[in-house]
């Protein structure tokens, strides 16, 4: 998405109003190379699943009234992959630094969290990098009515996630019932946690 967006007619441009702001595309270049050379270690979003009806269009007389947020989280590995790895700005190894790893280090939940190994959470993602899909909201598991990258058709797409070695979608359905989280406590974020975040051996 870029600053364009945020001229849609219609009070489309509200869909946009999240944090950090949307930007102009002359800045895409910028943030590509600073994930590609650690300048920025970690990819989000402002998930937050507003509906369009009803919650954004709140904002229509008066921009302060528009909820901040979009949602976002469903798709971001999908537009990872497809515009960081296929295109040729990262690796498959970086993606998953940036969308796993480095997040579990900086929320002080490594190495329980955010890597495959003897004694870690067996959370893990089955990814088909070959599946074609085309993002919609009409297929997507939020509960917004509406989906920033409406008709994206991407490249891979997640086959099986699971949680603690728990099957929590399958073929693109949740199959997990209600109740299977529990509370992770974080390590503070101390000296050694800064210098293995950053990649500096300990």
């Amino acid at each position: 998405n870029s600053l364009d967006d945020i001229a849609k007619p219609n009070f489309e441009g509200a869909k946009y109003v999240y944090s950090p702001p949307v930007r102009d595309k002359s800045n895409w270049d910028v943030l590509w190379n600073a994930v590609r050379t650690d300048a920025l270690s970690a990819i989000s979003t402002d998930h937050c699943a507003f509906l369009w009806d009803g919650q954004k269009t709140l904002g229509k007389d008066d921009f302060s009234k528009i909820p901040n947020g979009a949602p976002g989280l469903e798709n971001r590995l999908h537009m990872i992959h497809e515009f960081g790895v296929r295109s040729g700005r990262l690796s498959l190894n970086r993606m998953v630094e940036l969308l796993s790893t480095n997040p579990a280090k900086l929320f002080g939940l490594y190495p329980r969290k955010g890597t495959v190994a003897v004694g870690s959470d067996a959370d893990i993602v089955v990814f088909d990098p070959e599946k074609r899909h085309t993002i919609s909201a009409a297929t997507h598991h939020s509960r917004s009515d509406y989906n920033l990258f409406e008709g994206t058709g991407v490249t891979g797409t997640p086959e099986l996630v699971l949680l603690r070695g728990n099957v929590l979608v399958e073929n693109d359905e949740l199959v997990a019932e209600p109740g299977i989280g529990r509370f992770v406590a974080r390590a503070k974020f101390g000296e050694e946690l800064r210098a293995e975040a950053a990649g500096v051996p300990g």
